[in-house]
């Protein structure tokens, strides 16, 4: 019996393809050790051809966004037009992404040893332009984080609305992390919004993209199993 087929697919990075196309490569690869009954593939949306190349008829689509925006209601389809697939609930999307982000901020806290009634988080989102989608995904996800982290103070900034990073960054101390709302760590994660941080003079640590926690490959796969 062949196996069935997962495809993971992001955004990427259109000016530089390659490093996101080998890093979403290489998350596919620890996703497919928790679903060894399944071939795991992966194609980002800015590599011309890469994902009409991996996909086929039964596919379950798992997209590496954190929104129901743009790219996952529009260009997605079009792009798959023709195709028999499933699609994943997206990552930003996960309900049990709030708790396991919870559970990482606590480890974090603790290892510095700040107290989480004294600490503070900033959640730089991307937000939109086009609609609120995105924007709508991130504070829904900020308001299970509370829930989930009673006592903690937590605000959120966008990218491309209000707030923007550098206004909600503002009077941060020391005692503060920026959380990046974002699955890839893209130029948005790697320049922009240290830029914002910097122009806010923000005093804490900004801490690597939700879609790196350690934790992530075994939340897809579950997310592929029950799609």
């Amino acid at each position: 019996m062949p196996p069935k087929i997962a495809l993971l697919t992001a955004h990427g990075q259109p000016s530089a393809p390659p490093p996101a196309e080998i890093h979403l490569a290489a998350l596919a690869a620890a996703v497919q050790d928790h679903l060894p009954d399944w071939e795991v593939r992966s194609a980002t949306l800015s590599s011309r051809g890469f994902l009409e190349a991996a996909m086929c008829d039964g596919a379950v689509i798992y997209p590496f966004f954190m929104a129901r925006g743009w790219f996952t209601a529009r260009v997605l389809p079009e792009r798959l037009q023709g195709f028999s697939y499933r699609v994943a609930t997206p990552f930003g999307l996960d309900p049990a992404l709030p708790q396991l982000t919870a559970e990482a901020l606590t480890e974090e806290l603790s290892s510095r040893g700040w107290a989480l009634d004294q600490s503070e988080v900033l959640l730089a989102a991307h937000g939109s332009a086009r609609g609120p989608k995105a924007a709508e995904a991130a504070e829904a996800f900020a308001t299970r984080l509370r829930h989930a982290l009673p006592g903690l103070a937590l605000r959120t900034g966008y990218v491309e609305e209000p707030p923007f990073i550098d206004e909600s960054a503002k009077g941060l101390g020391k005692q503060s992390l920026c959380l990046p709302f974002f699955a890839q760590s893209g130029a948005h994660v790697r320049e922009d919004i240290p830029a914002a941080l910097a122009k806010a003079e923000f005093q804490g640590d900004l801490l690597p993209s939700l879609g790196a926690l350690p934790l992530a490959p075994k939340l897809i796969a579950k997310a592929i199993r029950t799609a």
